[in-house]
């Protein structure tokens, strides 16, 4: 099996960094800065969901060329201390599959005191775990979650889990981990269930986001025709719901919002494709096997793995970093002609 079927890039050289303005945060050469690190840290999942991961799942990644959780920790550090982020969320595949993760998150909370350490998680045995997470100084989690009706979610996730995220919910809830948010992507197959599980999320008192699908799913099935865009869901939800438009309460962050019924709910959607933000965004990703993403949909990675197992000192994996993020991608792309989707597929990438 080749590194391309397997969804690895190949592109795993030191990025160029002439032209970059002697600066220690992550800057890239159109002025944006990243300040948000998301982790993946396995690419295993309880769950098969239809726009993320292949119906068998994605292959195993050896162990050894996994990272450890000392070096999650790590570069964690070099990324807070040197490089000027302030938020870091775990993702996957599915974070709850290391049976490390509180390990993970306790060493960050130790060495970066103060800085939100969130988790994305599709929260199947999150109610076992919840607490012992909260303790360790996880802060708060997003939990995917499309549909409130079983048999849809069996459908899409190809697994009969639905009271297991349920209960995942309630128990992030309960052990404190506020605001927990819920990440629906939208789908013409969901799109008649969108009011539910608004009105269900009203119910709980969590957060509800939308997202546009995109062209991220591993049997690269994606066709814009077939997306539903943000103006379409606002329609569906406006026959139910009195929605007023609120806007983005940080240029960065992805989701637009709306009062639900004169507030204070809100529902937010993150429109993707149809309302791009990559002009904001402040994003850097690591990926599991330790090599730096600058953009969902760039193939170019930059191997930090490899250095820090050679010896390589905090300050020269910074200039790695730096170097990654100083050649990001201007935008997605999913407009242009030619478009191609990325080689990895989400659940690869890390949400």
């Amino acid at each position: 099996m080749t590194t391309v079927e397997m969804g690895i890039p190949t592109v795993r050289t030191p990025a160029s960094s002439a032209g970059r303005p002697d600066v220690a945060h992550l800057v890239d050469r159109f002025g944006r800065v990243a300040r948000d690190l998301r982790v993946s840290i396995t690419e295993k999942c309880s769950l098969r969901c239809t726009y993320c991961m292949p119906e068998e799942g994605l292959p195993a990644i050896l162990a050894e060329r996994l990272l450890t959780a000392d070096e999650i920790v790590r570069l964690v550090v070099v990324a807070v201390r040197r490089l000027g982020v302030r938020e870091v969320r775990f993702t996957g595949g599915e974070p709850l599959m290391r049976a490390d993760l509180e390990r993970i998150v306790a060493g960050c909370a130790a060495r970066v005191p103060g800085v939100p350490l969130a988790m994305t998680t599709n929260a199947v045995g999150l109610e076992h775990r919840a607490r012992g997470l909260a303790a360790a100084g996880l802060t708060r989690v997003n939990v995917s979650l499309d549909t409130v009706e079983r048999g849809q979610f069996a459908k899409l996730t190809r697994r009969d889990r639905l009271p297991s995220v349920l209960a995942g919910i309630r128990a992030a809830v309960a052990a404190g981990l506020s605001p927990v948010k819920i990440n629906a992507v939208l789908m013409p197959e969901t799109l008649g269930g969108a009011p539910d599980l608004l009105q269900w999320c009203l119910d709980e008192g969590v957060q509800l986001r939308f997202i546009e699908e995109m062209p991220l799913d591993a049997d690269h099935e994606w066709a814009r025709e077939n997306m539903v865009p943000a103006d379409r869901l606002l329609a569906v939800l406006g026959e139910r719901f009195d929605l007023g438009e609120i806007g983005r309460d940080d240029p960065s962050a992805p989701a637009e919002k709306w009062r639900v019924n004169g507030g204070p709910s809100t529902v937010g959607i993150i429109a993707s494709v149809s309302r791009s933000f990559c002009a904001d965004c402040d994003r850097t990703r690591l990926t599991a096997e330790g090599t730096v993403r600058s953009c969902l949909f760039s193939d170019s990675e930059i191997d930090l793995r490899g250095p820090m197992r050679s010896g390589a000192g905090d300050e020269e994996l910074a200039l790695l970093w730096r170097g990654a993020m100083w050649n990001k991608w201007v935008g997605h792309g999913i407009e242009a002609d030619g478009f191609a989707p990325p080689v990895r597929s989400m659940g690869a990438i890390g949400g």
